[in-house]
């Protein structure tokens, strides 16, 4: 895995084999970056990355600028890889470690843009209570963004907070927004 742009520009990250991760490809990454950068200012955007598995969105945030990042993962590996990685690369990520939808439930700030990278194997009720819990409990500010990553085999076009959906090879961001 390599952070695309910014600070840490072309930097490779490996993950230990034990961590239970599927991370975004470079390509993916890069496409979706692509299409954020036009829309967000960097420096002033508050992130949160659900499911963060090795960190490779935050990172990819932090080395961008973004100030206000916080990575959620259940998993404890995941998480101190996170921390270690976060701290050597002096990147402004917060981790917690803990359920997600426990997580969405407790947080009680807005954020510019989160995302989630759920397990592949999520079932479809699972990714309609993100998207639900997000907008429910009103984490995203007025202009916010929701992007899941997802299989192309889940479908999100008939949800009422769907704007559209991107797909590179077998991967696809659904984006939501208010």
């Amino acid at each position: 895995m390599r952070i695309i742009s910014g600070s840490h520009k072309g930097r490779r990250l490996t993950a230990p084999k034990k961590l239970p991760v599927r991370p975004t490809t470079d390509r993916s990454k890069e496409a979706l970056f692509n299409i954020l950068q036009h829309q967000c200012d960097w420096e002033n955007t508050a992130v949160l990355d659900l499911f963060s598995g090795m960190g490779s969105i935050s990172y990819e945030f932090g080395s961008r600028g973004v100030k206000n990042i916080i990575a959620v993962d259940q998993n404890k590996m995941c998480v101190d890889f996170i921390r270690k990685t976060s701290k050597s690369l002096k990147l402004p990520i917060q981790v917690t470690q803990m359920d997600t939808w426990k997580y969405l439930s407790a947080v009680k700030m807005q954020f510019d843009l989160i995302f989630a990278d759920p397990p592949y194997d999520l079932a479809t009720p699972q990714y309609h209570e993100i998207i639900e819990k997000v907008f429910a409990n009103q984490l995203l500010n007025q202009q916010g963004l929701l992007i899941i990553e997802h299989s192309e085999h889940e479908v999100f076009e008939e949800h009422s907070k769907f704007s559209k959906s991107r797909k590179y090879g077998s991967n696809v961001f659904s984006f939501f927004e208010q």
